[in-house]
């Protein structure tokens, strides 16, 4: 069997490995390092040892402990009741004033942890059962709260594109910039949906009655004054300080924890008990960011070393494909993984696919990148596996079915198309941005771009590996 070969069936039984439950990342090394002997012998071994250290001296993913380590403490603060509350008050007099307020909190308490799983659970206990108290249509809640809970692995400062960036070679500082108008307008429209559905179909939202709506204004006032600004203040204060170039990431990722254990102790939520089980959870989500990141240059150095990736690539080259049709067809590649795979494993095994392709397409790596940030928000959405409809089925009242969690999941996939749709036909909604802060010369919108750094990571570095010669 010829090196090619080899490649592609360590692809495809990759996949098969994974539909039958093994562990993503030990999966990654086993099949790398399987394959790897069998095209490079004893050499194989020296590429583990070289990849296990390139990842754990990446300065980019030291960001991902602290804000996961943030994400957590904001958690366990006791903040999201009295987020709700405060904003479900202020928003009292807007048609599906429920749902607004449900979606409001989900974007700002999903932007301080970006854990999909948790803010669907939390929303689920707290947001979903007083929809249904309220009168709302079960399918719209559900699709509210699933909907909601998924914005944080979109809206800055987000762990994926944290991975994204140290996968591709992209500043996190310009990905951020770059995300947060399509972020906030995707956070928007999923708003004007909820109003639009409370004003045309009111049955589906009823509006609240009227002693929950004739709040006093001081009342809003100081509930938004004791829970919504200092967790948005927080969140402003670390983005602004990435986007403004103030700190690193990494810098503003570790004064944001330290804000979030401020943030506990001043709502009197901070225990040990809530640290240790913070810090056991945040080195339990890093290790396997980290293992993944290992299996993943193992098996993509192997898989571009035996000649893999040169078969796609020019696969894909002798299709009559231009910028649009090949950006149409990683994007549908991506919503259809979407279905098995985590985001995680999409970003650091099939992301840098397409990453070498992307020059040949005159394609941004950062334009590509908020597009497949928001791509991966319906991942979380679409059935079959859909993953947020699971986390709220979990918590749900007995008579909400699946069913009807992912017929009210539908709506705002179609709201994430379309946003992508807006993003593509007009990009300066990704790149205005970065390009006002980072740089003076104008550039083509979806080219290639001064802001962008060459990949760095995915299956395009075998040409990198300093590995002794074969014997």
């Amino acid at each position: 069997m010829s090196d090619a070969a080899l490649g592609l069936t360590q692809l495809l039984l990759f996949l098969f490995f994974i539909m039958l439950g093994f562990p993503i990342a030990f999966t990654l090394m086993a099949m790398g390092l399987f394959f790897g002997y069998l095209g490079m012998q004893e050499r194989v071994f020296d590429l583990l040892v070289q990849r296990t250290y390139a990842v754990m001296a990446n300065d980019v993913l030291i960001s991902v402990p602290l804000f996961v380590f943030m994400g957590y403490i904001i958690e366990r603060a006791n903040i999201l009741d009295r987020l709700f509350r405060s904003l479900q008050l202020a928003s009292g007099g807007l048609p599906g004033s429920l749902a607004v307020a449900t979606l409001a909190t989900c974007a700002l308490f999903a932007t301080a942890t970006g854990i999909v799983g948790a803010v669907v659970t939390l929303m689920g206990l707290l947001a979903f059962p007083a929809m249904l108290r309220a009168g709302y249509d079960p399918k719209l809640a559900a699709g509210v709260t699933c909907a909601g809970g998924c914005l944080g692995i979109l809206i800055p400062p987000s762990i994926m594109l944290i991975l994204y960036g140290a996968t591709a070679g992209v500043s996190v500082v310009q990905l951020y910039a770059a995300a947060f108008i399509p972020g906030v307008s995707l956070a928007l429209l999923y708003i004007l949906y909820a109003v639009g559905v409370g004003i045309f179909r009111p049955e589906m939202a009823p509006r609240l009655p009227p002693e929950e709506r004739n709040v006093p204004a001081l009342t809003i006032i100081w509930a938004l004054l004791t829970s919504f600004f200092p967790l948005a203040l927080l969140i402003a204060s670390v983005l602004g300080s990435i986007i403004m170039g103030l700190a690193t990431p990494s810098e503003a990722a570790a004064m944001g924890s330290l804000g979030s254990i401020i943030l506990a102790i001043a709502y009197r939520a901070f225990t040990w008990q809530k640290l240790k089980e913070s810090v056991f959870l945040t080195a339990r989500t890093s290790a396997m960011v980290c293992w993944l990141f290992v299996g993943s240059y193992i098996f993509s150095s192997v898989f571009g070393y035996l000649g893999g990736q040169s078969v796609v690539e020019e696969f894909v080259k002798s299709l009559p494909l231009n910028s649009f049709t090949f950006m149409l067809l990683a994007q549908v590649i991506i919503f259809i993984l979407g279905w098995p795979l985590e985001w995680t494993e999409i970003i650091v095994i099939f992301v840098p696919i397409f990453l070498p392709l992307l020059d040949d397409f005159g394609i941004s790596p950062l334009f590509f990148g908020i597009l497949v940030a928001l791509n991966l928000q319906t991942s979380f959405l679409s059935p079959p596996v859909a993953m947020a409809a699971f986390y709220l089925k979990g918590v749900a009242p007995p008579h909400v079915r699946l069913e009807d969690i992912f017929k009210g999941c539908m709506p705002f996939i179609y709201i994430v198309v379309f946003c992508m749709s807006m993003v593509y036909i007009f990009p300066g909604l990704v790149t205005w941005l970065p390009e006002t802060l980072y740089s003076s010369a104008p550039v083509a919108p979806g080219s290639p771009t001064m802001l962008d750094a060459p990949p760095a990571g995915g299956f395009q570095e075998q040409e990198e590996l300093s590995l002794p010669p074969l014997n």
